[in-house]
């Protein structure tokens, strides 16, 4: 179990390295200003699915059900090919209408900014069904208990935008934005050959290409199979996308503030998101699949110690690192952020949006924990009405707070909405299995 939660974690630290490398860079060449306000949406909308594709929905409905299967080979061809032919639609029709899908990412651009960003919001939109071939294929290595390849190969697209950053620094802003468009794509086909590598090496390629040459002929045996997924997987987009969906939120109503404030925003949600995807996610990506494995065995003593051995960590982790981030939160920002066109005020506007989204680090991190258990028993239905109560709050709370508070309100109504979620999801687990995790055991 730590072994698996160190590679998660490792591999994470080291993409999230990367990642401030390349937010340092693009603070430094871009700033806070319209042109990186215009690349954060283009990459907003694939960053979504991305999220929703690799950190939740997909593996947590098709693992238990790819478990289950008694066809594993042509069901997981007959999902794949599904799946990808309803991205690359999707990416075709948003390269084709770029404009609208540009108004309805950022309403509150003028036209000259929705003119200048299509281009860039279309050519990010390929990354979303290379992303998705790349979490398709993780989750057979996460089958077989491998997670190093996910977790470290995450670093590639950080290397691929800083490429494109260091090729594009003395070039005018819209020329940078360019470069980071196809530095996206380009991260996203390297992720795709490192995990084609990876199944090649492992032998899990036989598995693939048995599906496809038995899959005309033998597609029927898997329709039901298919029926119930599609059953579980929709519930589970809901639950797994209303924080994505919140964040995107965020970013419409902060188009409607002055220039600059999406990029606050992301900066904040940067710093924000490393302790949560070093710690809850990496917990999260290593458990789910042991977890899974002892309720369908039947071995639940197992599954609630590891329930256990992970909520102590993670409440130890997440305390630490919610008081470290909110007490240095100015420091943090100026040193990762403040050089080149980042300047002291931005640093002061990112370090009050900071500290907003830190309050909710710990129920967010448990919640993570938590709703596993609901995955796991696949009461995917409850999990999603757990996130829509979270999101209505969110929602609610962001309309209250934006106009006192500005993007800060935002980050807060955000945190909010954690702590929302974190007790629904207990009162949900129920009184008698949180008494068993806390024990370690049923007995």
């Amino acid at each position: 179990m730590f072994r698996s939660i160190f590679t998660n974690s490792f591999g994470i630290l080291f993409s999230r390295i990367l990642g401030f490398i390349r937010d340092l860079l693009t603070a430094s060449i871009l700033g806070a200003n319209i042109y990186s306000d215009i690349f954060f949406v283009a990459f907003k909308l694939p960053n979504l699915f991305r999220r929703i594709f690799a950190e939740g929905a997909f593996v947590q409905s098709f693992l238990p059900s790819f478990t289950r299967s008694k066809h594993k080979a042509l069901f997981s061809i007959h999902i794949f090919l599904v799946f990808l032919l309803f991205l690359i639609v999707m990416s075709m029709s948003v390269n084709l209408f770029s404009q609208e899908a540009t108004r309805a990412i950022a309403v509150g651009f003028d036209a000259q900014s929705v003119e200048i960003a299509a281009p860039f919001v279309a050519i990010c939109f390929w990354y979303l069904p290379l992303i998705f071939m790349v979490t398709f294929l993780s989750t057979f290595l996460h089958y077989k208990n491998h997670f190093a390849t996910t977790a470290f190969g995450t670093g590639l697209l950080n290397i691929a935008l800083i490429i494109a950053l260091l090729l594009a620094a003395k070039m005018d802003n819209e020329s940078v934005v360019l470069y980071l468009s196809y530095g996206v794509v380009g991260g996203g086909i390297a992720q795709l050959l490192l995990h084609i590598f990876t199944i090649k090496v492992l032998n899990l390629h036989k598995l693939l290409l048995g599906g496809i040459k038995y899959y005309r002929a033998k597609k029927h045996k898997v329709v039901k199979e298919s029926r119930e997924f599609y059953k579980k997987f929709f519930p589970a987009v809901w639950g797994n996308s209303t924080a994505q969906i919140a964040a995107f939120l965020d970013t419409w109503l902060a188009s409607f503030l002055a220039s600059g404030a999406i990029s606050y925003l992301y900066y904040a949600n940067r710093v924000f998101q490393l302790p949560l995807a070093l710690f809850a996610i990496a917990v999260s990506i290593a458990l789910f699949p042991r977890i899974a494995r002892h309720i369908r065995h039947l071995d639940k003593d197992k599954a609630y110690h590891m329930m256990y051995r992970g909520f102590i960590l993670l409440s130890i982790v997440l305390s630490v690192s919610t008081a470290i981030g909110i007490i240095f939160a100015e420091q943090i920002v100026w040193l990762l952020f403040e050089r080149g066109a980042f300047e002291a005020q931005d640093t002061l506007n990112t370090t009050l949006i900071l500290q907003m989204y830190l309050i909710g680090l710990l129920p967010f991190g448990l919640s993570k924990l938590f709703l596993l258990w609901l995955y796991a028993h696949e009461q995917q239905n409850m999990a999603a009405k757990i996130a829509t109560l979270s999101l209505l709050c969110n929602i609610i709370l962001s309309l209250a707070f934006i106009y006192p508070l500005g993007a800060a309100g935002l980050a807060l109504s955000s945190s909010i909405s954690g702590f929302v979620t974190l007790v629904a999801t207990l009162r949900a687990i129920g009184k008698d299995e949180l008494r068993a995790m806390a024990r370690g055991s049923s007995s």
